[in-house]
């Protein structure tokens, strides 16, 4: 009789995502022919042309294709898990020394430079922060209601960031924050992410209205919320007195009666207003009436003023320069289209010319006279909407929320942890590139200088966003292979 094969004796043959490998040429390929177009001369035709941009860019396309191939034959991924610790090491070296001996482009002093070949540690640590962090949540009993457990896993995306904000590399930077999404994945309770967005919302109340103003907003929202929770009448006709109380200090700061007013700043005397609305609060978060949700209202609340108070320092102290007017040039604060406010002039120019069709292949007029300054890098974007138009942009868009879904339902399948959470990684921050570049190239979020995934311009966005994707692609077909056994 002859003996059945075990499960090992079985052949396993290694699957790839077809519909992200798919996803990952269309990109490549899509991004270096809109390269070839941005930078487009009569002298220079030939699309591998090596003294160019683009004959670069198949350089890099190249190089990324073998890395790829690489990584889809690693014999075992899952040795990257104890690797992770040493790689993140490793790019922190990178990331502080970049920032005493590297070479300063653009405002940041963040590149390192061996002739005309440029390496960009930034955009490399994204790779060993989604490994190190996977590795840290996938351990045995992690948990984010443990507190040891969440500042260790906080303070591996805490970490990278610092030392980028020290490079001024802010648009790096502000990427790692979409890690915030990894963490409601795996368990983060939705009111921080509501925070965090409304955190955002002040800051920007604050610097385009004013301070008063959003104080007056936060309490508000909070208050409402409040009462739909207790449904106490007489506590919410308090809080309406305070808020009008609130929003009409500056008209009784100009009367002589009330004049002492104009001795403290009117959102420091609401603030105070606040203060016997609060106490009641606290209160009843002790005695017990009010529940968690209570709690976590309150702990919002202030979080949002102690936002509103620290705008000034964030604006004035950590904010480069430039940073500012960008961001006081889209909230219309300031309105500079020929200094700070060029460049999203001439892309919003760029992709509203482009109509529904685009003007076709080579055809952009605010291409070809080189009216958008970084058109190959950052603001690839816009040669996409002036030459393939609006059909053109949503196919684009289609294409990145095709691979971003299939990211998220892949790991959401996979029983392996670390698989699972890095895959959550990849897909976050995929995302807030694709967000970001997108929003600045249209007007619609402040300039902040990061590339489009694949499209842009650049050996190490190239490099790092293909590594970034192949190594969840290696890892996915581990899982393919287990669900073959059974």
């Amino acid at each position: 009789m002859i003996a059945s094969p075990s499960y090992s004796d079985k052949p396993k043959g290694r699957k790839v995502d077809l519909g992200l490998l798919f996803s990952y040429l269309v990109l490549i390929i899509f991004g270096w022919l809109n390269i070839y177009s941005a930078v487009y001369s009569e002298e220079h035709t030939f699309i591998l042309d090596f003294s160019q941009r683009y004959g670069l860019q198949f350089i890099w396309v190249c190089g990324s294709l073998i890395v790829a191939f690489i990584l889809l034959y690693i014999r075992n991924p899952k040795n990257l898990q104890p690797l992770s610790v040493l790689l993140y090491l490793a790019m922190l070296v990178l990331l502080l020394a970049v920032t005493f001996i590297g070479r300063e482009v653009n405002g940041s002093r963040s590149w390192f430079f061996i002739g005309s070949f440029g390496l960009q540690p930034a955009e490399f640590s994204k790779i060993t922060t989604a490994l190190l962090l996977s590795y840290v949540m996938s351990q045995y009993g992690f948990s984010l209601f443990n507190r040891k457990d969440a500042i260790r896993s906080a303070l591996v995306v805490l970490v990278p960031i610092l030392l980028i904000l020290m490079e001024k590399e802010t648009g790096s930077a502000l990427v790692y924050m979409g890690l915030i999404l990894v963490f409601y994945m795996e368990g983060l309770a939705g009111w921080v992410i509501l925070l965090g967005i409304g955190l955002i919302g002040i800051f920007v109340v604050t610097l385009a209205l004013s301070p008063l103003t959003a104080i007056v907003i936060a309490f508000s929202i909070c208050c409402v919320i409040q009462f739909f929770m207790n449904r106490n009448l007489v506590w919410l006709l308090t809080a309406v007195l305070t808020v009008v109380l609130m929003s009409y200090i500056p008209k009784l700061a100009q009367t002589q009666t009330f004049s002492f007013l104009q001795n403290l700043k009117s959102e420091v005397w609401a603030l105070i207003l606040t203060v016997p609305h609060i106490a009641f609060w606290i209160k009843d978060l002790l005695t017990g009436r009010v529940g968690r949700p209570g709690k976590y209202l309150l702990i919002s609340l202030a979080a949002a003023i102690i936002m509103v108070f620290s705008v000034n320092i964030i604006f004035d102290k950590v904010l480069q320069p430039h940073q500012k007017a960008r961001i006081e040039n889209l909230l219309g604060i300031t309105q500079d289209l020929q200094g700070i406010g060029y460049n999203v002039h001439q892309s919003k120019i760029a992709i509203g010319s482009g109509g529904l069709s685009g003007k076709g292949f080579l055809n952009g007029t605010q291409t070809k006279y080189n009216f958008v300054p970084e058109q190959s890098t950052d603001f690839i974007f816009c040669t996409v909407g002036e030459e393939w138009g609006l059909i053109g942009s949503l196919l684009l868009l289609f294409v990145y929320i095709f691979l971003i879904l299939r990211i998220i339902h892949l790991a959401s399948k996979n029983s392996d942890a670390f698989t699972r959470i890095y895959g959550y990684c990849v897909a976050s921050i995929f995302l807030m590139h694709v967000f970001i570049n997108m929003g600045m190239t249209m007007g619609i979020l402040p300039v902040i200088g990061i590339p489009l995934p694949f499209l842009s311009y650049g050996g190490s966005s190239m490099m790092s966003f293909t590594i970034l994707l192949f190594i969840f692609i290696r890892l996915d077909m581990e899982r393919q292979n287990k669900d073959a056994d059974f």
